[in-house]
């Protein structure tokens, strides 16, 4: 089983490239072939970036990284919260929480694909 992991980018620079780290941005890691495809269809007509914010796309990169900027932050919440397996996957209640705080304190999120 894939995994795909989301974290939290305390201070986004502009120019910076992103590399694979999840460590550093404390991921939370879910399957990507339960999750994302189910979800593919929403996430495709979120606003994103594929490694820096010089390269604004949509969706997730599923074999990069991905920058989820603040305003895409509720659209994601909502196709989590809205997925009926959170109240038996505790890491999609993670995954929600994650995303939740970003949004409160209104930081990007990383994303790493598979």
């Amino acid at each position: 089983m894939a995994k795909t992991r989301f974290g939290i980018i305390e201070d986004i620079t502009e120019s910076q490239e992103y590399f694979y780290d999840p460590e550093r941005y404390h991921c939370v890691a879910i399957a990507d072939d339960i999750y994302i495809d189910d979800w593919w269809d929403r996430l495709v007509l979120m606003k994103t970036y594929f490694h820096n914010l010089n390269r604004p796309e949509l969706g997730l990169a599923r074999y990069g990284i991905t920058l989820i900027p603040p305003e895409s932050l509720p659209t994601f919440l909502e196709i989590v919260l809205s997925d009926k397996r959170k109240n038996e996957d505790e890491n999609l209640i993670a995954l929600a929480e994650k995303i939740h705080d970003a949004i409160n304190r209104d930081k990007y999120m990383i994303h790493f694909g598979v």
